[in-house]
């Protein structure tokens, strides 16, 4: 992928702007206020790490976090901003960011419409990327004891065959990694019914994720058992939909010699 771009860096402010498009990507230290002069996605970092990702209208920028920069994408009129900042938002989480909140957003892009919203949001980080701004944790290693890697799982025709069966969190099911962007779901599926609480009471963000993605099948369930077959993208989404995450659900899937799919597919 090649990107032209024109550069502006000044003391608290760098400007990035696609030569080819209206797109304007703006890095701005914290000051007493920041003036957007269009709707843009925004991204708060605090000490480099980000702590929010949401959308702000034309007007002077207010924030009740405390951050110390601000990363502001506007993208040309055919991007709609609610889907750019949930694909955002889905990247971040994916990638372990813990965000301080999550802002109500649509919870279905159009199919017709994914491809080109997902292109744009690659577009956007290989060039925040490049900037040297992740969206995923880079904490330095313990001097005593090295982080050791995430786990890599690689889908093979085998395993596309073999039914894993679920059973935890008040939940029953069967499953198959059928596809290598893929997971079936089989009908008949069992599913928490309620999303456990953090201390104050409030969603987390896996029960958050877990909600959304349940409103994107709901026609397929019915007091909590689904009545059809679901495909779903991912593992991780098979745990938010049926038990909110919580556990590694790698080892939840469970084949029917006792095999997890963790132990199948790991690399």
């Amino acid at each position: 992928m090649e990107i032209k771009l024109s550069v502006l860096i000044a003391e608290n402010k760098t400007t990035i702007a696609f030569n080819d498009h209206q797109d304007v990507i703006n890095i701005l230290d914290n000051s007493e206020s920041i003036t957007l002069d269009r709707p843009v996605v925004y991204i708060l970092l605090k000490n480099n790490i980000i702590t929010s990702i949401g959308k702000s209208s034309v007007g002077t920028f207010k924030s009740e976090l405390d951050f110390h920069k601000i990363i502001t994408i506007a993208p040309s009129w055919d991007i709609e901003l609610n889907y750019l900042v949930q694909q955002f938002i889905t990247e971040a989480i994916e990638n372990d960011i813990k965000l301080a909140t999550i802002p109500e957003l649509e919870t279905k892009i159009p199919t017709s419409y994914e491809k080109t919203v997902t292109a744009y949001k690659d577009q956007v980080l290989l060039v925040l990327e490049t900037f040297g701004y992740h969206l995923k944790h880079h904490e330095e290693p313990k001097k005593a004891k090295s982080k050791p890697a995430k786990a890599r799982h690689k889908w093979t025709k085998e395993v596309s065959q073999i039914e894993f069966s679920i059973d935890t969190r008040e939940s029953k099911a069967t499953a198959l990694w059928h596809k290598r962007n893929e997971m079936l779901l089989k009908a008949g599926a069992t599913m928490m019914a309620e999303p456990p609480l953090n201390k104050d009471g409030s969603l987390g963000f896996s029960a958050k994720m877990g909600q959304r993605i349940r409103e994107d099948h709901q026609d397929k369930v019915k007091n909590f058992v689904t009545t059809e077959d679901i495909i779903l993208k991912s593992v991780n989404e098979v745990g938010l939909f049926l038990y909110f995450g919580g556990t590694n659900s790698w080892l939840e899937l469970v084949d029917a010699n006792g095999k997890t799919l963790n132990e199948w597919t790991v690399v």
